[in-house]
């Protein structure tokens, strides 16, 4: 196992600069997730990071080795791809030993080796099939199992559940993540799925359009986003966002332009009338008669919780609620945000207040 340091990293193709000085400490046994939107920059940075991809300028070190020019097998690193990558003429026994035999590794050694990784993994039972005997979970297995046999300072996983179907995700990540419980390998981990990011890392980086917004743990990102994009990339349904102005002369509070008003705790001193964003969650909405008024657009049952759609002024909104209420579109309902957990963005810079 090894730290992994990013320092200042930029990569550019041609004239064009898709990474902007990123600059990622990781620290050893971390399971660290690189996640934002397509394009952001994060499968580059992971390329990189696997000597796949040359770095433009900055450093990026494992343990305490610069491995800027350093070949990709030779860096200790061990990726886990989309596609599973694995050979389609070979058992799952000598897809998963393949790359020790490549190193010129005795028998016994890459028997024990992958009898270890088979019997972490599951996989004892399909040692002898081939991958197209395999369903889709067992291959992502099989393409982890190869990694693992390395025996790595580093894990890299390049977005390994987008294949798979939402049921099978759900205990892939489960997987994943107990395996790093076992193993303790410094993981870096890239995907667009927040949900992802939210169960699996113990530190969350959230990328876009080539530079770091902030890192932090899950909860940390969910609690107190630095700004409006990771507050709004963060949780699952969206944080709502409304604009408005606020009022901080006696009781604090943001007026939407119909006139509805949004309660807060405190506001900044000399802050009257200064244009924001006012962010909350859909779970933290909840239904009160002295809430504002909204006309209900959109009711989505979930079994578990209930999703509705509202219009407030010419703004939606979106509550989750997980009692069962008997709403229809068209009706009218009173939310009130819950103001602890409101928050605050500068409507200009976006930033949180």
């Amino acid at each position: 196992m090894s730290s992994v340091h990013i320092r200042d990293v930029r990569k550019s193709f041609g004239v064009v600069e898709v990474l902007h000085g990123v600059t990622i400490p990781i620290e050893d046994g971390a399971f660290v997730v690189l996640v934002g939107p397509s394009g952001c920059g994060k499968s580059t940075l992971l390329r990189m990071l696997a000597g796949l991809e040359n770095i433009t300028s900055g450093t990026i070190s494992i343990g305490e080795r610069v491995v800027n020019n350093v070949q990709p097998k030779e860096r200790d690193i061990a990726m886990v791809f989309q596609n599973y990558a694995l050979y389609p003429h070979m058992t799952v026994a000598d897809n998963m030993g393949f790359s020790l035999k490549l190193r010129g590794a005795s028998g016994d050694e890459i028997n024990k080796r992958v009898k270890r990784a088979a019997e972490i993994l599951a996989l004892t039972p399909l040692l002898q099939r081939y991958p197209r005997q395999l369903s889709g979970g067992q291959r992502q297995r099989v393409a982890m199992g190869r990694a693992i046999v390395r025996d790595p300072q580093v894990f890299l996983f390049d977005e390994p559940l987008s294949n798979l179907d939402a049921k099978l995700r759900v205990a892939m990540r489960t997987e994943i993540k107990e395996l790093h419980q076992r193993l303790r390998t410094t993981t870096v981990y890239v995907t667009h799925d927040q949900i992802e990011a939210m169960t699996m890392a113990d530190r969350i980086v959230v990328m876009h359009d080539g530079i770091v917004e902030q890192m932090g743990s899950p909860l940390d990102l969910y609690d107190r986003p630095d700004n409006q994009f990771v507050a709004g990339f963060i949780g699952s349904p969206a944080m709502n966002f409304l604009d408005g102005h606020l009022k901080a002369n006696g009781r604090s509070f943001v007026e939407l332009e119909n006139g509805s008003k949004l309660p807060l705790v405190t506001a900044p001193t000399a802050s009257e009338g200064r244009p924001v964003v006012y962010g909350v969650r859909p779970e933290h909405l909840e239904l009160a008669s002295d809430g504002i008024e909204a006309e209900v657009v959109v009711v989505e049952p979930t079994g578990s919780e209930t999703q509705i759609v509202a219009r407030i002024g010419e703004q939606d909104i979106i509550a989750l609620f997980r009692d069962r209420h008997e709403v229809n579109p068209g009706d009218k309902i009173h939310l009130r945000p819950r103001a602890k957990s409101a928050h605050l963005f500068d409507k200009d810079t976006g930033r949180r207040i």
